[in-house]
């Protein structure tokens, strides 16, 4: 077997987001056998998908611009169809997977190739594994992680040039989304917020082995850089907030009780973290629900909706919050 194959155990800790899906024994009915045509079966409760169409494929790895200097991560590589070309592209391919038994067919796939020096597998849980340097991320997600992974790659540092990535088509179209489409949610602007998100291809449910239930789709997803220069929690403590009732006026969401009760609390802390000792506290501190109606009274938020926002809007918003000493985390 070649040096460069690398086979690390998953982590024992704690639950994995496949957890519903966790392996059966070897005895139990719901264990992936080979079918009669002596194709390892995709286990649907791990979100295997295998992509069979070759067109496709080499559709997807033209779309990541490859360099033969490059680094390329695969997440979930299944049974390498996208892994065996990819080798011929680039400089070393990285593939994590948590089923142990794609990482023997991957192997068993490779011995014998002429770049399988190039391939390393790392066998764990994606979610709970340190991330390499890479230059491109290519996968075909399990679906039912797909937001996870989307903001592990999003935080991941140092900055990676692109990740195209295939996924259920309404998340892939939630990615994207603009202000006024119905899609248009907290993950949209979260997502855009960090990273310029392309729309690609459709991929017919046809294209699979077996079929999912859905249409897909393939994005393109590039870091912007430097990052726009926001505390992140803060941000997404205001955008869900907001988008818990999107079409509804801000002043409508952030004036509930309690939400009042969270801003209050809020805005006592980082007055004490940020107090010189005094009583400040007791004393001619603005009531929380009065800053709030200053703030959106002023006409570009009189009568808003997040749903209308843009991510220019919400920055805007966020700082006048905090110029104020309103605080969403």
């Amino acid at each position: 077997m070649p040096k460069a194959f690398k086979r690390r155990a998953p982590p024992s800790s704690g639950p994995t987001p496949y957890s519903a899906a966790s392996r059966p024994s070897a005895t139990g009915s719901a264990a992936p056998q080979r079918n009669n045509n002596n194709l390892v079966s995709a286990n649907t409760g791990l979100g295997q998908h295998f992509l069979k169409n070759p067109a496709v494929v080499a559709a997807i790895i033209e779309r990541a611009s490859l360099k033969p200097t490059d680094v390329v991560l695969e997440i979930g590589p299944g049974t390498g169809n996208m892994t065996v070309p990819m080798l011929e592209k680039c400089k070393r391919v990285i593939a994590v997977e948590y089923d142990d038994r794609m990482v023997r067919e991957v192997m068993k796939r490779v011995e014998d190739a002429p770049h399988s020096s190039k391939l390393s597998i790392v066998q764990g849980d994606v979610l709970k594994t340190a991330l390499p340097f890479f230059d491109v991320c290519v996968a075909n997600v399990p679906y039912q992680i797909s937001s996870g992974i989307v903001f592990k790659l999003l935080s991941h540092r140092p900055a990676f040039r692109c990740a195209v990535l295939m996924f259920q088509e309404e998340f892939a179209l939630r990615l994207s989304a603009k202000p006024g489409e119905a899609l248009y949610c907290r993950l949209s602007v979260n997502v855009q917020l960090l990273a310029r998100v392309d729309q690609l291809m459709k991929v017919g449910k046809n294209n699979f082995r077996p079929p999912p239930k859905v249409e897909s789709r393939v994005v393109r997803i590039e870091l912007r850089n430097p990052p726009p220069p926001v505390n992140f929690t803060e941000w997404d403590g205001m955008i869900r907030l907001l988008f818990n009732r999107k079409n509804k006026t801000m002043r409508a969401v952030l004036m509930t009780k309690s939400t009042i009760k969270l801003l209050e609390d809020n805005y006592k802390t980082h007055l004490s973290l940020n107090s010189d000792g005094g009583s400040t506290m007791d004393t001619d501190v603005p009531k929380v629900t009065e800053l709030i109606e200053e703030v959106l009274s002023m006409e570009e938020w009189k009568n808003k909706r997040a749903a209308k926002l843009e991510i220019d809007d919400f920055l805007s918003l966020l700082a006048e919050f905090n110029k104020r000493g309103i605080h969403f985390a």
